[in-house]
């Protein structure tokens, strides 16, 4: 119980709560809106796996019925990949969904939220939302760069989405105060692709780095949360070059038909799919597996230095 709000856990994330043992959140907004069935029930029982063979305890992030979880078991894993016109949820309307009795499933910055309410440190995701390209005009700028500001949670991602603009998501988050730290090399990763061409704000190349850096950040008090960019393994990568061609076309496509608001995101991937004949799916799922790794070892390398 976290002030009015109760929040419903497995008894494997519990025990993990209550041991002080390394526990990874994960959203629920690509298992409904990212992936189609049944690969996306393949692809959230696949993290989990890899965070567990990590040592660390998954904790999937949703809203049904309106109650909030932190934690799911197989079989709501394999419902709330088949549920039809489940919500898309970000910081505003999250108390709805929980005021209302509804179903949804938490973007970036609904899973933040609900991980630091739950008392989770670190969330492993693909990428993180950010400022739209065309923003000037349209001010269409992911809420999840507002909780990076103000909520202190270590988030692991393979950087900005891609079809994103990238410039204007850095320069956002560093006026918001928000740490951004490439992960192995000093370029910014572009969440299908290893290189974006821009210089990294700050590198680290281990988990125990990132946590005495998380300790100190601690210490000093009064800071949101931290982004962990972390690149795509090379072996899975979609070139910069390629990805970018079909990322003009996928945006062209939506301003032809209007999408907007949050239709946005969903629509642009769901082209890309298409684009590039499944290999950004396939990109999708290994940047994924590779930031539940590595954030698996962020949160046992917080729990070790918590000893």
């Amino acid at each position: 119980m976290t002030g009015s709000i109760t929040i419903e856990t497995t008894r494997e994330v519990a025990a993990a709560l209550e041991d002080g043992r390394p526990v990874v959140a994960l959203e629920s907004t690509i298992i409904t809106h990212g992936m189609p069935w049944p690969g996306n029930r393949d692809m959230a029982l696949e993290v989990e796996a890899t965070i567990r063979a990590e040592g660390a305890v998954p904790a999937t992030i949703a809203v049904i019925d309106g109650r909030l979880h932190a934690g799911l078991d197989e079989e709501a894993i394999t419902a709330l990949a088949q549920a039809k016109d489940v919500m898309k949820l970000s910081r505003a309307d999250l108390a709805f969904a929980l005021s209302q009795g509804l179903t949804g499933a938490t973007t970036v910055a609904a899973t933040m939220m609900s991980a630091h309410l739950a008392g989770i440190h670190v969330f492993a995701t693909g990428g993180i939302g950010g400022v739209h390209r065309g923003a000037e005009t349209s001010f269409d700028i992911s809420a999840d760069l507002d909780e990076l500001g103000r909520t202190p949670v270590i988030v692991v991602s393979a950087g900005a989405k891609a079809i994103l603009d990238i410039p204007k998501t850095l320069e956002a988050l560093e006026t918001r105060g928000v740490p951004v730290v490439a992960y192995g090399q000093d370029e910014m990763p572009a969440f299908w692709s290893r290189n974006s061409g821009l210089s990294a704000p700050l590198r680290l190349d281990d988990p125990a780095a990132i946590a005495r850096f998380e300790a100190m950040r601690r210490r000093m008090g009064g800071h949101g949360g931290m982004l962990i960019a972390n690149p795509v393994p090379q072996a899975d990568e979609i070139p910069a070059a390629e990805i970018n061609r079909h990322i003009e076309a996928a945006l062209a496509t939506a301003a032809e038909k209007g999408i907007g608001g949050k239709a946005v995101t969903p629509f642009l991937l769901g082209e890309m799919l298409s684009l590039t004949d499944g290999a950004s799916l396939k990109t999708n799922i290994a940047l994924v597996l590779n930031n539940a790794r590595l954030a698996a070892r962020i949160a046992a390398a917080l729990a070790a230095q918590a000893d």
